[in-house]
């Protein structure tokens, strides 16, 4: 048989080589240390014990010594597998009965392990348990149940915000049961005080939605830090000399009054809660190209563990992280990049045969299909690039070869018939792209004129990507102050000789 328990060694050495049950505890220690003195030792104390008491052979004792040896490595008492057995049901019973308030409790118990939360948060989402965003008047320290349109809930709680402090948080809640809600960003600062909320506490929490509720923009609140936080100052300075500012109204005014700022995109937004949270909240980078993928039926990256090693695979998902290298011997340029689907993280080698070919789509945010093969070597998955295709959000346009819907980038590009000596300008925006955010970038085409003509690329839900002029009035010189501002949209300068083939449309 197979020996499960401490107490079984104990008992074999006792009745088979004639230890005394101190003699057997002393064995049983040393396995548990897997002490090979003690071991070695104790291996000819056994044989001799065995052909005294027993007339057992030495090559069969040695055997019998060999399977103790083995249980060493995983056995443990009856004691400790009642206790973990107890545990285990109790466990099991809450889980199934009290879900909400099981993983609410789970997630409190690893609050300062965003890696785990975010595991949780998937299991979380199997189990059709909604994980909604912190809010600075509704969250408690921790992870809470929390009734949502008459359906339980966890609401992320404040001290599992990255750069927060929990400290901080505890006193901001004790504050608001004192004295109320908080009503704005100036009423928090000014009640917590300047001591407790400083610019990085403030910022995280913004960036992680706990302020959503006051109505406004993300990018308009974060740009109304540093004056919520001098007003609070002020405010505390007249209060400690007992005076009261006769512009009491105009300062409050002055900091609640609408700005006129850029709203970060989408993807800005949920970088910042990925970054801040673990995990995406109010959306996610995929939802876009939900029916494209459902076509597409690509692999989930939380299922590529269980391949063999260099096994074919393709997933969809969305740049998370593009680092650039170069091969120590030729100095050729690779790059390494992290694929992120709603079930996981892969790292992608993109060695320079498919990276010179590939490079102007790996960028962060754009979201991509990848074939390649799977390295399960090693503690982490990492996978080799073969192809990388950039989905049109279409699910059928005509194509039998399985391809419909994407545009791949190792396809053989139309030599551009502009009469221009340099190439066009290419811009890419994806179905998330924002009307603000196409006003940003019209602001910056126009505020550095030249004679390069700019394109857009509009990836559709529902159709070929359309390829557009943005005409003669927005040709622009690329400087490297544009290029910067425009990184996100940019595909690359070189887009004319080696791109994306496109549908162009007028």
């Amino acid at each position: 048989g197979v020996m499960i328990y401490q107490e079984q060694v104990m008992a074999a050495a006792s009745k088979l080589g004639g230890y005394s049950l101190a003699q057997a505890d002393l064995l049983r220690r040393a396995m548990g240390k897997k002490d090979k003195k003690t071991m070695a030792k104790e291996r000819n104390n056994f044989i001799e014990g065995c052909a005294r008491t027993n007339k057992i052979p030495e090559k069969k004792a040695n055997a019998i010594f060999d399977l103790l040896e083995k249980f060493a490595g995983y056995g443990f008492n009856k004691s400790h597998s009642a206790a973990y057995g107890v545990i285990s049901y109790h466990t099991a019973y809450l889980k199934a009965h009290y879900p909400v308030e099981f993983m609410a409790g789970l997630l409190s118990n690893e609050i300062n392990n965003t890696d785990k939360i975010s595991i949780f948060v998937g299991e979380c989402k199997q189990m059709g348990i909604s994980i909604v965003p912190p809010d600075i008047n509704r969250s408690g320290l921790k992870f809470t149940p929390e009734s949502q349109d008459g359906k339980m809930a966890i609401r992320y709680g404040l001290a599992a915000i990255k750069n927060v402090g929990e400290a901080a948080m505890e006193m901001s809640i004790q504050e608001r049961e004192r004295a109320g809600e908080y009503t704005s960003l100036e009423d928090f600062c000014g009640r917590i005080g300047t001591r407790i909320a400083n610019r990085k506490m403030l910022e995280s929490l913004i960036k992680a939605g706990a302020f959503d509720f006051v109505g406004r923009d993300r990018a308009e609140l974060f740009a109304c830090i540093d004056e919520s936080l001098s007003c609070a100052a002020a405010a505390l300075r007249d209060r400690t000399v007992g005076q009261v500012s006769l512009f009491d109204e105009e300062t409050h005014a002055a900091t609640t009054r609408k700005r006129i700022v850029t709203p970060w995109s989408d993807h800005e937004k949920l970088s910042y809660e990925k970054e801040l949270l673990g995990f995406y909240v109010s959306g996610h980078p995929l939802d876009a190209y939900a029916d494209v993928f459902a076509s597409k039926n690509y692999q989930p990256i939380s299922s590529l563990g269980d391949l063999d090693d260099r096994s074919q695979f393709r997933i969809g998902g969305a740049i998370v992280q593009v680092e650039k290298k170069f091969t120590r011997r030729e100095g050729k340029p690779f790059a390494v990049v992290w694929v992120e689907d709603r079930t996981g993280t892969l790292e992608v080698v993109v060695w320079n045969d498919v990276y010179v070919v590939v490079s102007e789509i790996l960028v962060p945010g754009r979201v991509v299909e990848v074939r390649g093969t799977i390295d399960t070597r090693g503690d982490s998955l990492r996978a080799t690039a073969q192809k990388i295709r950039v989905p049109s959000a279409n699910k059928a346009n005509g194509a039998s070869n399985g391809n419909a819907g994407l545009s791949e980038a190792t396809a053989r590009p139309e030599r551009s018939t502009s009469a221009e000596s340099e190439p066009a300008v290419l811009l890419q925006f994806s179905p998330a792209t924002t009307k603000e955010e196409l006003c940003e970038v019209r602001e910056l085409l126009a505020s550095s004129p030249g004679r390069r003509r700019v394109q857009l690329l509009f990836d559709r839900p529902s159709g070929e990507p359309l390829r557009v002029d943005a005409g003669a009035d927005l040709c622009v010189e690329l400087t490297s102050d544009l290029e910067q501002k425009l990184v996100r949209w940019l595909v690359t300068t070189k887009s004319e000789r080696r791109g994306i083939p496109i549908d162009s449309a007028a």
